[in-house]
Parts: C-alpha cells; sequence; structure tokens
C-alpha cells in the first residue's frame, strides 16, 4: 500500500506501521519535514510523487507502507469499559476515514467494518483519517449483527444511531460498562437486523430544515457525548 500525504506517513512512521514503512519519496520542499529524520527519503519531482501514488492530494510525499495491520474484533472488546464503533455497511472512504479520526481522537478502542459492501482502509481512507488509522486499531468481521451480539455477551451495551428512534443520544448513562455505537450506511441507516441487534437505538435532535446528518457528523456529536457522559459519572 502507497499511502500520501504529510500527516499520513508521518502516523505511518510512528505508528503500527513504522517497521513496515519502506521508501518515502518527497519533493524538496516536503523532505525537510523533520520528522523524516532516519526515514529512507528519495528526492522526486511533483509529477514523481503524483505517479507513485495515484492522487492529486499528496502534498509532496508518499511512502511504501506495506499492508494495512487489522485487528481480531474480539481484541476491541477487552479490557475495562471499552468504547467501540461498528459501521453497518458505510461504503465512502471519506467518511470511513472521518470517523476513524474522531474515534482516535475520542479515545476509542477501534473501529469494527464489515468484509463485505464496506470501505476498508485504503490510502484515500488514511488521508481522510489524518493518520489516525495507524494508532486505531480496526477490525474486518463478516457480520456486523453477530458481532454485536459478541459484544453484548462481553458486557457491552450497543446503541444503534437512528434518526427515527425515540430516546434522546444525550439519554443514556454510558458509564460503568463497555459501549458499543453502531452506525448505519449513507443512505439507508441501520439494517433491520443489526438495528434488532442493539440493546437501544438512540437519536440526535434535528432543529433545522435538513433532517438529517452524514454519518461522520453523527458519529463525532455521538462519540463526544459519550466521552463527557462517562467524565461526568468517572
Amino acid at each position: 500500500m502507497i499511502i500520501y500525504g504529510r500527516n499520513p506517513v508521518r502516523e505511518a512512521l510512528r505508528g503500527r506501521r513504522a517497521g513496515q514503512v519502506g521508501e518515502v519519496w518527497a519533493t524538496a520542499g516536503a523532505a525537510r519535514e523533520p520528522w523524516l529524520e532516519g526515514a529512507r527519503v528519495r528526492s522526486a519531482s511533483v509529477e514523481e510523487v503524483q505517479q507513485r501514488c495515484g492522487s492529486s492530494g499528496h502534498q509532496g510525499i508518499c511512502a511504501e507502507a506495506g499492508g494495512y495491520p487489522y485487528t481480531s474484533a474480539e481484541e476491541l472488546l477487552v479490557g475495562e469499559n471499552p468504547l467501540v464503533v461498528a459501521l453497518d455497511q458505510v461504503q465512502d472512504p471519506q467518511n470511513l476515514g472521518s470517523i476513524c479520526r474522531t474515534a482516535e481522537c475520542a479515545g476509542a478502542a477501534g473501529v469494527v467494518i464489515a468484509e463485505r459492501r464496506a470501505a476498508e482502509v485504503t490510502p484515500a481512507v488514511c488521508k481522510a483519517s489524518a493518520g489516525a488509522v495507524e494508532h486505531l486499531k480496526v477490525a474486518r468481521v463478516r457480520n456486523i449483527a453477530d458481532f454485536l451480539a459478541d459484544a453484548r455477551g462481553a458486557g457491552c451495551w450497543c446503541y444503534g444511531a437512528s434518526g427515527e428512534a425515540k430516546t434522546a443520544y444525550d439519554a443514556p448513562d454510558y458509564g460503568g460498562s463497555g459501549v458499543v455505537l453502531v452506525l448505519g450506511s449513507e443512505g439507508e441507516g441501520l439494517r433491520p437486523r443489526v438495528a434488532k441487534a442493539c440493546d437501544e437505538l438512540i437519536a440526535l435532535p434535528m432543529r433545522g430544515e435538513v433532517d438529517s446528518l452524514g454519518v461522520s457528523a453523527a458519529a463525532a456529536a455521538v462519540l463526544y457525548e459519550i466521552l463527557q457522559n462517562r467524565q461526568r459519572v468517572s
């Protein structure tokens, strides 16, 4: 995998893939970044960097980073009161990257995605996450509903975000146990079986003329409510 952009390359060099990062191709300007000290940097033109990574959003730098190291879903459920984000068929790489960035910043244990009909961690996702995927654990599972059953068996409460829910997003007590926040696809939301596998469905208030938020914005709003709720009760 060739990743691109200054934040993704920097975080790869200090994250879980640090040992896998090979050559770094950088323009003269990008090569002056102090965090490149010790890396195998090869001088390249803007055109050469773009040809290597296949994107114009490279910011003058790209690197060979090897395959993305997915973790197991079970690993996300260990520890004290883990916070996990589960995505039901979220297919837009920008949304996946943005959600991963927010989840990492909020201290989540990780993100769970489906193996099929869902975005996976690609160079575009690395860029959209500003390199957060290099520190955040991401797991792929065959079935999101089955993962939620496992999470409930491990003592977690599963909350699905749904615009039709009667419970407000700030009503539950998110402290005292593990929490899985479940978010649906960009157009259809949660599938019925996934919604049924949740302990409770929650909704954000809509005060304007537009009746819904994008999935990455909804993720940010609910994740930080969970974080604040846990801080209040701790």
